[in-house]
């Protein structure tokens, strides 16, 4: 199956967007659409998928035109455009959007809220509809270790704070490395869920969550 690689799974989807908007908005869909998804670029922490269990990485954009076609080449252009959503998830499709659908359903409404076809109600319907608009996923490269999300999210954090224990404590005598090693255990808890790395974000400000 092209769409998977292990226990990741690449999903693609393409949604028409309409071309007016039938909910009295000032904009276009696509501009509404265009600043709402650009919102999540500039406001920090601000993406819903940071949400969704078992999101490795999400990206929405909007296709605007598809100007060629591979063979025999001419000029084509699409008759709308179009909401492109893709994500690399650890799971199985349906699982993973009934999830999503049941993390973030505001934010589903108001994302897809101008596609065309769009009735979604609950999490079977968007799951109906997500896998209508879906299509192959090529090239799909497992880049992490097949673990769930949450496993790699305490893998980061241990890592990231063993690396400063070392640091920290480089040349002090064994006795007192001892001890603190015990600090490091104590307080990464490397058995347990939390704490761990905070979901969604993109630098070392603010990474650790606690439960």
């Amino acid at each position: 199956m092209p769409n998977k690689a292990g226990n990741l799974y690449g999903l693609t989807t393409l949604c028409p967007l309409l071309n007016s908007s039938v909910h009295n908005d000032t904009f276009s869909p696509v501009i509404r659409l265009r600043e709402l998804l650009e919102q999540y670029n500039i406001v920090a922490d601000s993406s819903p998928m940071r949400l969704v269990p078992n999101t490795y990485l999400a990206r929405f954009f909007i296709l605007d035109d598809v100007i060629f076609q591979s063979f025999p080449y001419q000029e084509e252009h699409l008759k709308s455009k179009y909401l492109v959503f893709t994500v690399n998830f650890h799971g199985e499709l349906e699982q993973y959007l009934e999830g999503m659908y049941n993390a973030i359903p505001t934010d589903i409404a108001s994302i897809w809220r101008d596609a065309v076809g769009f009735n979604v109600k609950d999490a079977q319907s968007f799951t109906t509809y997500i896998k209508k608009c879906q299509v192959e996923t090529t090239f799909l490269f497992n880049g992490s270790t097949d673990m769930s999300l949450a496993d790699q999210l305490k893998s980061l954090y241990i890592k990231q704070e063993f690396s400063d224990f070392v640091f920290k404590n480089q040349g002090v005598e064994p006795s007192v490395l001892l001890q603190e090693f015990k600090k490091f255990i104590q307080m990464t808890n490397p058995t347990e869920s939390f704490p761990t790395w905070k979901a969604g974000v993109s630098d070392l400000n603010d990474i650790i969550q606690y439960k």
